[in-house]
């Protein structure tokens, strides 16, 4: 990388601001008071993330007369919920190709299922008047490589002959180009219905607006630091008092679970993201990119970006920062070096916009873990529930894990609770400093393979037939 490009490329995050894009507007609502004192309630849920969110919300549309108490350590939204890339999918497997790989007897089932999700989220948005700039624009997977043209268009055939392929669309070099123009785009799928955009803090915001309606007490600035057996419920502590509860809900995701041993099927894994200043007519015209779907590119290391409704870029991924020990802190949401590489790919993608500038530049943690999509269970003889490893896919699949996690209070057998994807779960992380040596021998081979046509090593092998891996 010539010092020439890359002080031209820095220069453009001069006036960035290290916080989400997302987060960094005037219509963020003020938080609700913390709990302070004791109070009983029927179901207690713990995170004010998607995960919690859509928890308390569907508990209280399946049975108004629940009592619903939700406790959030800072601010609704404030973590992944409000850092992410807004990519709201249908798929509850990470992707269509993990499902397959791991539950191919299950797939039509999970993508039914995921199918008629993401319509349940479509219709909640406009029936409570979420104002998230939801728009099922679809999402298209790029190659950027000759060989990962190849492995698309295989790829397609495969989900073709498995009956998978309805609504998604192979493109040549020129298909794709007319949809978006870049000069390094060969090939891609595009999934028509599959994938909306969002505003993800606006969502968060606005499913805590429909619980607040709903009855859900909402308490913010209010850890949950203990959980313990009280009676026939539970008891959690928090700084200023106590909620007793006869059921539990954890949507702490990437947070140290209050029930220990879940602890050592996630790790913490540090995503970053850019946001460009808004285009002008001339430089959209000079991307062609007029359907504003999502986009990603098919490498190990990959990218990706979408437009916001004020027609910024967001332009995300490729490094993924395990920090050794697995610890959350604030310190690893930025990171400078990570922000000129990414500032870099960006202009390698898209030369026409050569001079734009970026606004904000952020980070946060995604609890990842090695299967790359959730997993669930009971704990404390099912009074409490739990759902976590989304693996960064989950804006559309934490509604679903909200749904299995009552199902699994409820006692009840269900669908959901029937498929082998929620019976089972993933393997566990090994202690440090094995966890930080695998990972990061991981990176390595998956770095290597992108620069050697995607041959996978030894290493990715072996993880490939023990179903392990590492992703963002």
């Amino acid at each position: 990388m010539a010092p020439s490009a890359m002080s031209r490329w820095t220069q453009s995050l001069s006036e960035a601001r290290p916080v989400s894009y997302w987060l960094d507007d005037p219509g963020r609502p003020a938080p609700e008071p913390a709990l302070t004192g004791r109070t009983t309630c029927d179901l207690l849920v713990v995170g004010g993330g998607y995960s919690g969110l859509w928890t308390a919300l569907i508990a209280k549309e399946r049975d108004p007369s629940r009592d619903v108490v939700l406790v959030e350590g800072r601010e609704v939204g404030w973590a992944a919920s409000g850092r992410n890339g807004g990519f709201c999918a249908a798929s509850l497997t990470h992707g269509l190709s993990n499902g397959l790989a791991r539950w191919p007897d299950e797939i039509h089932t999970l993508e039914r299922l995921g199918a008629r999700n993401l319509d349940a989220i479509e219709e909640t948005v406009a029936r409570h008047s979420i104002d998230c700039d939801f728009e099922r624009t679809g999402e298209i997977d790029v190659a950027t490589e000759p060989y990962q043209a190849e492995e698309l268009r295989a790829w397609y055939d495969e989900i073709g002959a498995h009956g998978l392929a309805d609504g998604i669309e192979y493109l040549d070099a020129d298909a794709v180009r007319e949809q978006v123009d870049s000069p390094t785009f060969l090939a891609g799928l595009y999934d028509r219905r599959g994938v909306a955009m969002l505003n993800p803090a606006r969502l968060a915001w606005g499913l805590k607006r429909a619980c607040l309606d709903l009855g859900v007490r909402v308490y913010e600035h209010t850890p949950a630091l203990t959980l313990r057996q009280y009676g026939a419920g539970m008891s959690v502590r928090t700084p200023y008092g106590a909620v007793r509860a006869r059921r539990v809900a954890l949507g702490t995701n990437v947070f140290p679970s209050l029930v220990r041993r879940v602890r050592a099927y996630t790790v913490p894994v540090y995503d970053y993201a850019l946001m460009t200043e808004p285009l002008t007519d001339e430089q959209l015209d000079a991307i062609g990119w007029k359907n504003r779907q999502g986009l990603g590119d098919s490498a190990n290391q990959f990218h990706y970006f979408r437009l916001s409704s004020d027609h910024r870029i967001l332009w995300g991924g490729y490094d993924a920062i395990y920090p050794y020990g697995g610890r959350v802190r604030a310190e690893y949401d930025d990171r400078p070096d990570t922000y000129a590489r990414l500032a870099g790919h960006f202009f390698a993608c898209f030369p026409q916009l050569e001079g734009v500038r970026f606004t904000h530049a952020w980070g946060g943690a995604i609890d990842t873990c090695s299967r790359f999509s959730a997993f669930f269970g009971t704990a404390h003889a099912g009074r409490v529930a739990y759902a976590a490893g989304y693996t960064g896919l989950g804006v559309g699949a934490t509604r679903f894990g909200a749904e299995v996690m009552l199902d699994l209070l409820a006692g009840e057998r269900t669908e959901r609770t029937e498929l082998e994807m929620v019976r089972s779960k993933p393997l566990p992380f090994p202690p440090e400093p094995f966890a930080w040596t695998g990972i990061a021998l991981t990176k390595w081979s998956l770095a290597r393979a992108d620069a050697h046509e995607g041959r996978r090593n030894l290493w990715l092998r072996t993880m490939d037939r023990l179903g392990l891996g590492f992703d963002s």
